[in-house]
Order: C-alpha cells, then sequence, then structure tokens
C-alpha cells in the first residue's frame, strides 16, 4: 500500500484525499492544514490524521478540539509521496521541505512550470513521465487537463494543425466568496495567448494551440469553445466516436436537455456523486460539427474536481511501475469514472489488464 500524505486539505486537496482512500493500492498517511477550521475538522471525521503544517499553529488546533498528528515533517517523513494542494505558490515553498525528506511529490496547476521536473497528464504524457523517473511532477490545470484530454486522442486519430479554444471561466469556486467578478465580463488576460496553450505544451510539446480567456460571474464549472483544424478531414459522427472512446470524456447526449453547467451540476448530483463532481470533459454532442478540416464542440470542465483522478494516476506514474491504461482504469474504477462504460475500459479489461477490477463494472 502506498502511503499519501495530502499537504492542504481545501477544495483539491480534499477530494484528492478521498481519490486516494478509495484505491486498493493506497491509504491516506495524513493530511496537513495550516488553520483548524471546518475542513480540518471533516478530516479529523473521516479518519485522516491532521497535521499543522506550521508548527506556530498547533495551539490553535488543540484549542478547537482537533488532535494534530504532528507536524508537516512527521507528515513528509510518513509519506511515500506528497500530493501538495496548498494555494498557488506555496507549493514552490514546500519543495524544500519534500527534498530534505526525500520524498517525492506531486503539485497542482496553479505553481508555475518549473516548480517540477515534469508536467503531467495521464492521457498525453503518462508514460513519458513515468520513464523518466521524475520525483517532482506538476498535474496541470483543470482547464488543461480538459483540453489535453480531448487533443490528445484528436490528433493521434486525425492529426492536429492547429487547436484554438476561448476559455469562458468561471469566477471563483463555491467556496471562494472573495472571487469576482460580481458583474463584469473580463478578457482575463487581455492578452493573447492565455496561459492555457503553454501549458498544454508541457504535457504534448508538439502540438500547436492558441487560448483566449474570459472570465465570468459564475461558480459552477468553466466553457471551452473549441475549434480544432484537423490535418485530415473527418465526419461530425466519427469525431464523436472518437471522443466517445474515452474514459474521462462524457458525450452529453442530446436528449438529456442539458443546457449548461448548472444542469451538468444537477445531472451529477442525481448519479449520486460525491459533492456533484464531474471528473470528466462534458462534451455536447450535439455540439460537434466539422466544416472541411475544422471542427468545433464545446464542452465543460468542472474545476474542483477534473484533476482529482490525475492527482491518483501521477502517484503512480511516479511511484510503481503501473502502466498507464491499467492506472487510469483501476482510478476510473475506484471513482466511479464514467457515465457510461468506454471502448477503453472494455479494450483494457479484453486484454487482460484490469480484467478483475473490471468485473464490477
Amino acid at each position: 500500500m502506498l502511503r499519501v500524505g495530502v499537504n492542504g486539505y481545501g477544495t483539491i486537496g480534499k477530494r484528492v484525499a478521498d481519490a486516494v482512500a478509495a484505491q486498493p493500492d493506497m491509504e491516506v498517511a495524513g493530511v496537513a492544514k495550516t488553520t483548524p477550521n471546518f475542513e480540518a475538522e471533516a478530516a479529523h471525521r473521516r479518519g485522516y490524521p491532521v497535521h499543522a503544517a506550521r508548527e506556530d499553529r498547533r495551539d490553535a488546533f488543540d484549542d478547537a478540539g482537533v488532535p494534530v498528528a504532528g507536524d508537516l515533517d512527521d507528515l513528509v517523513v510518513e509519506s511515500d509521496i506528497v500530493v501538495d494542494c496548498t494555494p498557488a505558490g506555496i507549493g514552490a515553498e514546500n519543495r524544500a521541505v519534500y527534498e530534505r525528506h526525500d520524498t517525492p511529490a506531486l503539485y497542482q496547476g496553479g505553481e508555475d512550470a518549473d516548480v517540477a521536473d515534469a508536467s503531467f497528464n495521464a492521457r498525453a504524457n503518462y508514460d513519458e513521465v513515468a520513464a523518466s523517473d521524475a520525483e517532482h511532477v506538476r498535474v496541470v490545470s483543470c482547464n488543461t487537463t480538459g483540453l489535453s484530454r480531448v487533443l490528445a486522442p484528436l490528433d493521434e486519430q486525425y492529426g492536429v494543425e492547429k487547436a484554438r479554444a476561448t476559455l469562458v471561466r468561471r469566477g471563483g469556486d463555491p467556496s471562494q466568496p472573495d472571487r469576482g467578478p460580481i458583474n463584469d465580463i473580463l478578457p482575463d488576460p487581455v492578452t493573447v495567448p492565455s496561459h492555457h496553450g503553454p501549458d498544454v505544451n508541457t504535457v504534448l510539446p508538439d502540438l500547436a494551440v492558441d487560448t483566449m480567456g474570459v472570465t465570468v460571474p459564475a461558480t459552477l464549472m468553466h466553457l471551452h469553445s473549441v475549434n480544432v483544424t484537423l490535418e485530415t478531414e473527418a465526419e461530425a459522427a466519427a469525431v464523436a466516436e472518437t471522443l466517445t472512446d474515452e474514459s474521462r470524456v462524457f458525450l452529453v447526449p442530446g436528449d438529456a436537455r442539458v443546457a449548461g453547467p448548472a444542469h451538468l451540476k444537477e445531472y451529477a448530483q442525481d448519479a449520486g456523486r460525491p459533492r456533484g463532481d464531474l471528473w470528466e470533459n462534458c462534451v455536447w454532442a450535439e455540439s460537434i460539427a466539422v466544416e472541411g478540416r475544422d471542427l468545433y464542440f464545446f464542452q465543460a470542465i468542472h474545476q474542483e474536481s477534473d484533476v482529482v483522478p490525475e492527482n491518483v494516476d501521477a502517484i503512480r506514474a511516479v511511484c510503481t511501475d503501473t502502466e498507464a491504461a491499467e492506472s487510469v482504469v483501476e482510478t476510473n474504477r475506484a471513482l466511479g469514472v464514467g457515465f457510461g462504460e468506454s471502448e477503453e475500459t472494455r479494450r483494457v479489461a479484453a486484454d487482460g489488464e484490469g480484467a478483475a477490477a473490471s468485473a464490477d463494472d
């Protein structure tokens, strides 16, 4: 069993901890928090050992009645790998702690790419990261994850001459009342490209991609308007089949009458998803259109959860000899990723990789 420490127990950290706990080959060594707030109390109730990320805050945990298992150094020592889910910029500061104890670490997409030895997306470059022996790996951001999941198979199947995406981004998560705008629509950034295109190139270095960003007063999800010039012509139905075969892409059927992210969140909640999470890209099937070699579609990305399965796969890529397809199937099965069994799952099961894991699907 891999012992995984989670440093930071906020929007991403609590989801990563639960995802790790669900895996048959992993366990949560503990979580680190700076403040004994409601999330720290929730971690304790879930049975995760809570560590004080800062020694000078330890008394505050005692005062709040949250038992403290140790400090951050203790958690790092007890872990085979640490997943850093702290706010952007803090992960870079924490790298020295992980290095001091010779403990591998994962970082989130809010960090600059140079915080790590490699950036990671399971669909784009699992094998490359696994073969590199990198011990400090950055899981790319929610938007970059979403773009990589669709651009990688499109490039493999048809070739991508140029990809362009406009990212309509939520102003803040539901738990971030200090974010905005309250009543505006902001080019963010006003310069082109936004950082997302270059970030895609950290996992798909040969792909030509440009991105533009817009921030709106919403909290639910991001919405991408994607245009891809393919190297070969394709029919819309064939593209839909290509995307359907991706286990972390959900083609939203037209008869579901899903108008937007609000309906998608309701869809996830009705499906019994924890916290209403959508780990998959949500691509509207009816939006897929092709004119010549130009492909168009809309997709929605749940910023709170789509990187969670990627973190689990990155743990295996860094710490084990598990192959990409086997890890993806195992992660998906443990979490319940996929509103329907994908061709990828069927193919891996048929090949014998993860067949036992797929038996209950």
